[in-house]
């Protein structure tokens, strides 16, 4: 029984020791990978519980104090440096085979610590069947299945954040909901590159405490795995869709239209509208190439969202709670470049990415006497350039700036651009 004891924990400190791969916020355990044929056989015998976790102690300037920003949290009034934790995160994965030694469920459990409070992030179980293994149901606090960047977590993503429309429609990734999955896990199938999610969601994600209506949100997101094109030539791809939506607390909804002959909202207030569905829906396309070099790898990523989101004459974010106050609909679009080089422990990277939350109107005709226009309709674009050291396979240095680019407006406080460009220095700790 000692000898037995003695196994199991050599066998729990090599998954904590072994090499980490790109890790994305919904992966399967992987099972193709062996640790030798009598280490496998202690996980299908045994189970499989692996612990990790990352830590992202950062400092970060602004130009202004006080700024309002996407880089993290919103600067104080008197601050434009800061020391903070941005993630602090602790996941336990386990997974279950059955007497066949297939993998037949998985739990996962994450939480991040900050100096801003202890918060869920993860709370999820999946069960798989194995006759013909290729689906899985999930269910739980998990990750929207809508988009690459959404899903790619931030232990291994390059810039030190999501993108600003990311960060708005997407707050916090995770939604409570239930998931099917079309994903072949035998080495063999013809299907193997494909992956299939769609899902049912609550719609507020942790935005907001509780479900407030009965409204629920579709998601779904068709991709395909990496294939070789050639030699050095690697590509992947997807496509996402959301419909969903959340309940019209008011009467008053309002709509862009040509109201004074110039792009204005216009106002509908039937009766009708109190307790109909508030809109979202989402489109998504993404790409993404992998070129391999002698010595080095460039990487390019493209993703593009567009469609129509509810808000309120402040914000374009999904409310929380119920808002009693008239609800905004508004066009949007918005995506995401990456260009990445890599060479030995060094990469460099540009991103650029934009959110335009109001297409219908742009630049001076931002303004309050174009009926009811805020800055909620003001685009932004952001061009971020870093350097990135991987010292190890436990540390990595981030060095990163954003330049944070306002649409210049008629409205006060946005006639020119605003002094919010962003440097980050990172380390990040990962187990």
């Amino acid at each position: 029984m000692r000898r037995l004891t003695s196994y199991i924990i050599v066998a729990f400190f090599l998954i904590l020791s072994s090499a980490a791969k790109a890790q994305f916020l919904m992966d399967m355990v992987d099972t193709s990978h062996e640790m030798g044929k009598s280490m496998l056989a202690m996980y299908y015998k045994y189970n499989y519980l692996r612990i990790s976790g990352y830590i992202q102690p950062q400092f970060q300037y602004i130009q202004t104090k006080g700024a309002a920003t996407y880089a993290g949290p919103n600067f104080q009034p008197n601050s434009n440096n800061r020391f903070i934790l941005r993630r602090g995160r602790v996941r336990f994965d386990y997974a279950r085979f059955n007497k066949n030694d297939k993998l037949s469920a998985q739990f996962v459990f994450q939480f991040d610590g900050t100096e801003r409070g202890v918060n869920i992030r993860d709370f999820w179980g999946r069960v798989f069947e194995n006759k013909f293994e290729v689906l899985g149901f999930t269910m739980g606090m998990f990750a929207r299945p809508f988009g690459y960047e959404v899903n790619l977590s931030s232990q291994d993503r390059e810039s030190p954040e999501r993108g600003r429309m990311s960060q708005i429609l997407m707050r916090t990734e995770r939604d409570l909901g239930a998931m099917a999955s079309f994903e072949p896990r035998g080495k063999s199938h013809k299907l193997k590159w494909l992956k299939v999610d769609a899902g049912v969601f609550n719609g507020q994600g942790l935005t907001g405490t509780a479900e407030y209506d009965s409204y629920k949100d579709f998601i779904t997101r068709a991709s395909f795995k990496p294939v070789a094109i050639n030699n050095s030539l690697r590509m992947s791809g997807g496509l996402s869709y959301l419909n969903g939506g959340f309940i019209q607390n008011t009467k008053y909804v309002y709509e862009m239209g040509k109201p004074n002959g110039a792009p204005g909202f216009i106002v509908d207030s039937s009766e009708s509208n109190l307790g109909e569905k508030a809109p979202r829906i989402y489109y998504g396309a993404d790409a993404q190439w992998e070129l391999r070099h002698h010595n080095s790898v460039t990487t390019l990523r493209a993703e593009y969202w567009w469609g129509t989101q509810t808000g309120t004459d402040e914000t374009t974010e999904t409310p929380g709670v119920i808002e009693n106050q008239p609800y905004y609909v508004r066009k949007f679009n918005g995506a995401f470049f990456y260009l990445l080089h890599a060479f030995g422990k060094n990469q460099v990277g540009v991103k650029f990415d934009w959110y335009d939350p109001n297409t219908k109107v742009k630049g001076d005709d931002i303004s309050k006497s174009h009926d009811n226009m805020n800055p909620a309709d003001i685009r932004y674009n952001t061009l971020g350039v870093g350097y990135l050291n991987y010292i190890n396979e436990n540390l990595k240095l981030v060095l990163w700036y954003d330049f944070v680019m306002n649409e210049k407006t008629q409205l006060e406080g946005y006639t020119e651009d605003i002094k919010d460009n962003v440097l980050t220095f990172r380390l990040q700790f990962r187990f």
